[in-house]
């Protein structure tokens, strides 16, 4: 099969949950971000063959996102569009269903990446297309909650959703309040310290919003938080009321978010020959499965395959993207992979989900701008990204340096 190299990638700023993005439909930021890929780089939009999107939270506005998003950047119609939903690993996994393109040769060039806006995830009903009977006939789901209490089916039901797990995890692990708000105070104390050194800078798109008297143009993100232990420590844990050893909190859990992200996908000569700059390959990535109430130990087999696959070990990684679902995730599949306090300084060294935040769609594709740019920069070889995914997966890909 054909090399595939990572091009160019960025996403926009993050935004918080009912916050500065939340009047911008996700298409529209996932249309400026190709705008912007293809202003960066000067490609000749004749030769993009495919745009991929993944999305946890799309509606009728826009389907499939990455078709309409690619018509609204201004893209020829000759280019395709497609979406992709593997939940919290839907942007990771359009970026590597590019891949495959780009390996058998379907396509040569291809955008892929991922968009959400959880602000304006769909309230929908099923029951009223052919009349209301009676007063139970009507019933609104706000698909945000919805989605995680059904993503085990039938047979595996997570009646709490994706904070269930969590918790779940917490007692299996023995995993304490103190380490979880530790671990969130160190991803927030990261990102901040980034945003500090400007490393966001070159990956962050400008996106214009319409504000009272006129439009501010958006370049930074919203959500890292200022925040101690202390504040940490307060925060009641969510599910206190059903489970009195409850640890979870919204401090120490990752949010929801507003944001969009994506790269170029293409070989190494194709990239030559239309000036493109690569900054990493695709090694190797695989995808495994774990019970839906232990969702969040799916990096575990998941990186495993993908490490095994490259003939590589976690050892080899110069730097470990691992989204922060939960802290209490994240401790879990260290303690599986018997991380040492060191193993801490190459993981998640700008910040992740908790910090930085979740916009389900695009995750995947934004751990990858900016975790790519960072193994750039830092002069590492390899990157591991890996997440969980609701329903019980894992995802993990590895990339390496050019």
């Amino acid at each position: 099969m054909r090399e595939v190299v990572v091009c160019e990638p960025l996403r926009t700023p993050i935004g918080k949950f009912g916050g500065m993005f939340s009047t911008i439909a996700p298409v529209d930021l996932a249309a400026a971000v190709i705008s912007a890929l293809v202003e960066r780089t000067g490609i000749d939009t004749s030769r993009i063959d495919d745009i991929i999107f993944g999305q946890g939270y799309p509606s009728a506005e826009a389907a499939p996102i990455g078709r309409v998003a690619a018509l609204n950047a201004g893209l020829p119609v000759t280019v395709g569009g497609s979406q992709v939903d593997r939940r919290c690993g839907s942007g990771l996994q359009a970026i590597l269903d590019g891949c495959m393109q780009i390996q058998t040769g379907v396509s040569d060039v291809v955008i892929a990446g991922g968009a959400d806006t959880m602000s304006q995830a769909p309230m929908y009903t099923v029951n009223t297309r052919w009349g209301i009977r009676g007063t139970d006939g009507y019933k609104m789901e706000d698909s945000l909650g919805r989605a995680r209490q059904t993503a085990g089916g039938k047979f595996y039901p997570v009646p709490g959703g994706m904070i269930e797990t969590a918790e779940n995890l917490r007692r299996e692990f023995g995993i304490s309040r103190q380490e979880q708000d530790e671990l969130a105070l160190r991803s927030q104390a990261r990102a901040a310290a980034a945003v500090e050194a400007g490393k966001f800078t070159d990956e962050i798109v400008p996106i214009s919003v319409k504000v009272k008297g006129g439009e501010k143009l958006i370049d930074a993100d919203e959500t890292p938080r200022a925040t101690t232990i202390e504040d940490l420590q307060k925060l009641s844990p969510i599910m206190l009321k059903s489970d009195a050893e409850a640890t979870v909190t919204a401090g120490n859990a990752s949010t929801q978010n507003d944001a969009a992200a994506a790269c170029i996908l293409t070989t190494p000569e194709i990239a030559a020959e239309l000036g493109l700059k690569p900054i990493v390959k695709l090694r190797s990535w695989a995808r495994a499965g774990v019970e839906p109430s232990r969702m969040g130990i799916g990096p575990v087999p998941a990186s495993y395959k993908a490490l095994d696959r490259a003939g590589l070990g976690l050892a080899d990684m110069s730097m470990i993207e691992l989204n922060e679902a939960f802290a209490a995730q994240v401790l879990a599949v260290s303690r599986e992979w018997g991380f040492t306090d060191s193993d801490w300084d190459r993981t998640n060294v700008l910040g992740s989900g908790i910090s930085l935040g979740h916009p389900i769609g695009a995750t995947g594709a934004r751990i990858l701008a900016t975790g790519s740019r960072e193994l750039v920069r830092s002069g590492g070889n390899f990157m591991l990204e890996t997440m969980c995914i609701g329903g019980g997966q894992g995802l993990a890909a590895v990339w390496e340096r050019i």
